[in-house]
């Protein structure tokens, strides 16, 4: 005999900040979000305005990347600080203006919400992103166009890493450098925003141009959407992981 909706039991809603009748530890990833967000930034402040210890022999810190004042030394001569500078914020920009990467932030950072069936510690008028400054966020399919370059400018570091003096090797750090470029590249291409670019606006695929070849391209795609999350974590350790080794190097510690 199934019940009648009016019949069964209902908990009343918790009332007050972070109130909520899940039994799970929730709070959990917000608590590991915030904590790696605050040291990630800190050392990426630290790492950008050191200037020094970036690049040793073959390897280049994915901070530096691309190096535009070794690129250009004459167009560039004028730059007087850290050439990091340049170009830091065309990952940066992707990543803060990412998908999934609002999420964590709206969560860990500004409890709205914390996480879902949990109460807000306040109540909000929500605008959307329609306001300053979460209508930058809407630039997200620009940065998209940057970070497919950055990607083709790993992959050329990976190849210079092997060139040392002596001729090709494959170092520990050609190791390092291969796993930044190596997720960079999964963490873009599994981008919602590259999704929507090869398959959006599109109600059959049969009547668009290189059909089969783009239908093939979005589910790829798409099935890399399915773990961007994860690839989000994994590449920011892996240029975490990549600058702090170059670095290591640099300073005679490795």
């Amino acid at each position: 005999m199934i019940a009648h909706p009016s019949t069964v039991p209902v908990a009343p809603r918790p009332c007050g900040p972070f109130k909520t009748h899940r039994q799970d530890a929730w709070w959990g990833e917000n608590v590991f979000s915030l904590v790696t967000f605050a040291l990630f930034t800190v050392y990426t402040i630290w790492a950008v305005l050191q200037n020094t210890h970036y690049e040793w022999g073959p390897y280049l810190s994915p901070f530096y990347s691309p190096h535009l004042t070794a690129m250009f030394p004459e167009t560039f001569n004028w730059v007087k600080f850290s050439p990091a500078f340049l170009v830091i914020w065309m990952p940066l920009g992707f990543r803060a203006t990412c998908y999934f990467c609002r999420r964590v932030y709206h969560r860990a950072v500004f409890n709205d919400p914390a996480s879902c069936a949990v109460e807000l510690p306040k109540p909000i008028n929500y605008t959307g992103e329609k306001a300053f400054p979460f209508v930058l966020l809407n630039m997200h399919r620009y940065f998209l166009y940057l970070a497919l370059v950055l990607v083709v400018f790993h992959w050329s570091h990976v190849w210079q890493a092997t060139q040392f003096e002596d001729g090709f090797h494959v170092g520990l750090g050609t190791l390092v450098i291969t796993l930044d470029a190596l997720f960079l590249t999964l963490y873009v291409f599994s981008c919602h925003s590259l999704r929507h670019l090869i398959g959006g606006r599109l109600n059959h695929f049969s009547k668009s141009g290189c059909s089969q070849a783009k239908h093939t391209l979005w589910s790829v795609v798409s099935k890399l959407n399915e773990h961007h999350g994860k690839y989000f974590w994994i590449s920011l350790f892996a240029v975490w992981a990549a600058d702090a080794y170059v670095r290591l190097v640099a300073m005679g510690c490795l």
